[in-house]
């Protein structure tokens, strides 16, 4: 299974609903809070071409976006393979 890393914040409502369906499905992931950190914000919106919201969320080297990209990608069924080796 491909890494999957999702840049947060603690009070994001759409953060915890993309944490929740990645859990849900069994898959690990590394979170990263960019709450009160410029730098770590500035290197999500960087390697998200621009994203500043959060969740930004990426599958291996794959920018998904958001939590809606997510919910998207999930309800195409096109997830899964995105996740596999």
């Amino acid at each position: 299974m491909k890494q999957v890393e999702i840049y947060t914040t603690p009070t994001c409502g759409f953060c915890m609903m993309a944490k929740r369906l990645l859990g849900t499905k069994g898959i690990t992931f590394t979170e990263i809070d960019v709450a009160g950190d410029p730098d770590k914000r500035a290197a999500m919106t960087q390697r998200a071409n621009g994203g500043r919201t959060v969740p930004q969320i990426f599958v291996g080297d794959t920018h998904v976006g958001g939590c809606d990209d997510l919910m998207a990608l999930e309800r195409m069924g096109k997830l899964d393979p995105l996740l596999a080796d």
